[in-house]
């Protein structure tokens, strides 16, 4: 197998041309929002002090109503992939191993669907969610815990196929321990890495979905920026560039997170 693993050299190579190919929009649209007025020099930062402006408050308004609404139900979207998907496949593997292959079956397919087909089948249902739960933008969630299922299954059972989970959790049944405590303190620290890349992936699709909220007319980052855009171009795209690096940043947080518990469940 270490014959077939490519050399440092084309590793950096690789490394560089993939950093490249995401760097140079990044930087284009930098430059962009920094730019001058045509036939004007040089380049200035007016249009980021704008933003934090309070004369600005009320022009920039949906954009941080839409961030906020994003960043709630990214957190109820990480919520219950972790609360009721993650048990499920853990039952699933422990109790019901046969029914895997229908299993991931049912969790792939939303990757299959096109989001506006979704949106016809959700559309009936939210208004039932609506008279029972309200018209608030977390009630998205529901659907978005739907949208993020193939994308969360295969890092989740990636690290389930990784691990002897049978073994682990009679080990630990014969020491008396309960199921809560075997799912909390036994399997859910050897799926740290699963579970990490799950959640990331969950915010990640949360912060860069538009269809299923601008239909169902909900106020997220998404719709909120289509909304900014036709009013300030430049002001869309630094916040796009913020949300980018805040995907950026949380991405280098899970990561450390999870050496760091790698670490620990080494030493």
């Amino acid at each position: 197998m270490n014959g077939l693993a490519p050399s440092p050299v084309v590793r950096w190579v690789i490394g560089i041309l993939v950093g490249l190919l995401f760097a140079i929009p990044f930087g284009a649209t930098l430059i962009f929002t920094l730019s001058t007025p045509a036939g004007s020099e040089g380049y200035t930062f007016d249009r980021w002090v704008a933003l934090f402006d309070p004369a600005n408050a009320a022009k920039y308004a949906p954009i941080w109503t839409g961030l906020g609404n994003s960043l709630a139900l990214a957190a109820v979207t990480v919520a219950l992939v972790l609360l009721l998907f993650t048990p499920t496949m853990v039952l699933v593997a422990l109790k019901f191993p046969r029914l895997r292959r229908g299993f991931e079956f049912l969790a792939l397919l939303p990757i299959s669907i096109p989001a506006i087909v979704l949106v016809v089948g959700l559309a009936p249902i939210y208004l039932q969610i609506g008279r029972t739960f309200g018209t608030g933008a977390w009630t998205l969630a529901f659907a978005y815990g739907i949208l993020v299922l193939p994308f969360t299954y295969r890092s989740i059972q990636a690290s389930i196929d990784a691990i002897d989970l049978k073994t682990l959790s009679e080990a630990a049944r014969t020491l008396g321990a309960g199921w809560f405590t075997v799912l909390l303190r036994v399997i859910v620290p050897n799926l740290r890495q699963g579970l990490l890349a799950g959640a990331l992936i969950s915010v990640a699709v949360v912060l860069g979905e538009f269809t299923i909220a601008s239909l169902l007319n909900r106020q997220v980052l998404q719709t909120a920026l289509v909304v900014i855009n036709r009013q300030d171009a430049y002001a869309a795209a630094i916040f796009t560039l913020l949300a980018l690096a805040f995907a950026f940043v949380l991405l280098l947080i899970i990561g450390r997170a999870g050496r760091v518990g790698a670490g620990r469940k080494t030493s």
